[in-house]
């Protein structure tokens, strides 16, 4: 059930993409561009996210766990690192000069563009070299597991 649970909700976010202009790249770089061209209606699409998770939020905070899950997973309260950081300026950055972003990537894809191929291949392989050189503080790369 999980798994179908997953697929819808995947499929919804998917469509909320779509109608909200989110898989064009000439929309996102308008709403990034504030001293120029901007485009405003990207921030109603975020004021609509804030506000279904307000009203949710509060609803499943009640629940002793997830539906399909153990336990909550809490965000990391931990000062920044140099990681966090950086990975976020390189997100920004991508972000910036392409356009799209990973979900909205993926759902344009579909799409058969250069643009969002190019910027999912680029994902996946920075994706593969965090694997390959991360390390935690124990010096095991991110790829390694115990049997």
């Amino acid at each position: 059930m999980s798994g179908l649970s997953s697929f819808l909700a995947g499929g919804l976010f998917g469509v909320g993409l779509i109608v909200s202009g989110m898989t064009r790249p000439e929309k996102i770089v308008g709403f990034l561009d504030v001293f120029g061209a901007w485009d405003p209606t990207l921030a109603f699409v975020m004021a609509g996210a804030v506000l279904a998770h307000m009203t949710t939020a509060p609803l499943a905070s009640r629940r002793p766990a997830p539906v399909y899950a153990a336990a909550f997973e809490r965000p990391h309260t931990g000062a920044p690192d140099r990681a966090l950081v950086g990975g976020s300026a390189m997100f920004g950055v991508g972000w910036g000069i392409s356009g799209l972003c990973p979900g909205p990537a993926f759902v344009a894809l579909a799409s058969f563009e250069l643009r969002p191929i190019v910027f999912a291949a680029a994902m996946l392989a920075g994706m593969g070299i965090y694997r390959i050189t991360r390390r935690d503080d124990t010096g095991i790369a991110a790829d390694d597991t115990c049997g």
